[in-house]
């Protein structure tokens, strides 16, 4: 079976650690041939193209394909995609993100691929934008959702808002959670060096958030609660994992509040480096508006750290609110202080709901599990359209 993956960007984010994982995992799996087509990684988020050194031959960059809307460029990367298709005759191809989404299987189902599969990993419309982009958005995935053999989806939340928006049938969903390494946050510790190297006391309570540094992740809320968190202890400081276009705002803001002691930028940190940032939190805070499962909440939980999030798509498929950590209306910042400051001073709270989070993150968010599950999928859809599989 010949499989294609096409991704807009391979930046820092949990989309692409998603389809660098399923790519590296199904060639594991026998009679399966496997590449990645992504567009140009640049900008603050960082890359993940480095975990391609070794088998160059994976990928092809394909430099029309952007993320903004381009109409020339975007034509141009249609007719590209039709082109490497119809030359490489994949069985089946993959898409991911928005813009590769929508192009990656209109060209697809030009060059005659049998078996088109779409994964959502968060909305593309929704409240977080104005209704002319929904509007735009929606006629979009309906169009590229008429050539769509299968959607996977990263939480239960987006085959909803989809199937409500006129996408697709209930039959062509599958969730299919996005597996990551468990064992780097399994082991995951507290560790008083590292705590030391970033400036924070042994004593500290650290809130940790998981973030590119951008709008719609929240860290405005957070900034609007932070104050009166630290006159409720002075312990509490609060790591802001991730870079972004917005990180000088934010650290001006800091600045305004009186509150630079308490906020700790990380700045962009690799991939590998995440679980023993992890370690040294006490729990993990996410906030973000658009998002289709957020990656940080199952990572947090591996490390057996409790979570409070904003209820919004995904989230409370893993955040089971007073069982591994604190669900909130998106917006209720009293209730948001109330439950970060709950957490940070009920040590006992956060050990019951952590151990209790590493559990079920154990048992449903292993790479493994997601490649297997995506792999029978494959196999099922190629079956069902009359491909033999090897």
């Amino acid at each position: 079976m010949r499989v294609t993956h096409v991704i807009t960007r391979l930046i820092v984010g949990g989309a692409q650690e998603n389809t660098i994982a399923t790519v590296l995992g199904l060639r594991q799996k026998p009679g399966v041939e496997v590449r990645l087509i992504t567009g140009p990684t640049a900008g603050p988020e960082g890359s993940l193209e480095d975990y391609f050194t070794r088998t160059p031959e994976l990928l092809t960059r394909l430099p029309e394909l952007v993320r903004p809307v381009h109409p020339w460029k975007d034509l141009l990367a249609w007719r590209q995609l039709t082109r490497h298709f119809r030359q490489q005759h994949p069985d089946l191809v993959h898409t991911h993100s928005g813009k590769a989404g929508v192009l990656g299987r209109l060209a697809a189902a030009r060059a005659g691929v049998p078996v088109i599969v779409h994964t959502i990993h968060g909305p593309s419309f929704g409240s977080f934008q104005g209704a002319l982009a929904n509007a735009a958005f929606r006629a979009a995935e309906r169009r590229a959702a008429r050539v769509t053999t299968h959607f996977v989806t990263v939480a239960d939340a987006m085959t909803r808002q989809y199937l409500a928006a006129g996408i697709g049938q209930p039959g062509q969903y599958t969730r299919v959670f996005s597996g990551f390494e468990l064992q780097p946050f399994l082991g995951a510790r507290n560790d008083l060096r590292l705590r030391d190297r970033w400036g924070l006391r042994p004593d500290d309570i650290v809130i940790g958030k998981i973030a590119r540094l951008f709008k719609l992740k929240g860290h405005d809320d957070l900034f609007r609660v932070a104050r009166h968190l630290v006159t409720i202890s002075a312990q509490i400081k609060f790591l802001l994992v991730g870079d972004g276009e917005w990180r000088s705002r934010f650290e001006g803001l800091a600045r305004v509040l009186g509150l630079e002691k308490h906020f700790i930028f990380t700045g962009l940190v690799p991939p590998a480096e995440i679980p023993p940032l992890v370690g040294m939190m006490d729990l993990v805070v996410h906030l973000s508006r658009r998002e289709g499962l957020p990656r940080a909440l199952p990572q947090a939980l591996a490390a057996a750290r409790p979570v409070v999030a904003y209820d919004c798509d995904g989230a409370r498929e893993v955040c089971f609110d007073n069982v591994t950590g604190f669900l909130v209306p998106p917006g209720d910042l009293a209730g948001l202080s109330a439950r970060l400051a709950g957490l940070a001073g009920n040590a006992q709270m956060r050990t019951q709901f952590g151990q209790r989070g590493q559990a079920f993150v154990r048992e449903h968010f292993s790479v493994g599990h997601m490649v297997d599950r995506l792999y029978t999928l494959y196999v099922k859809l190629a079956s069902d359209c009359g491909k033999q599989h090897p």
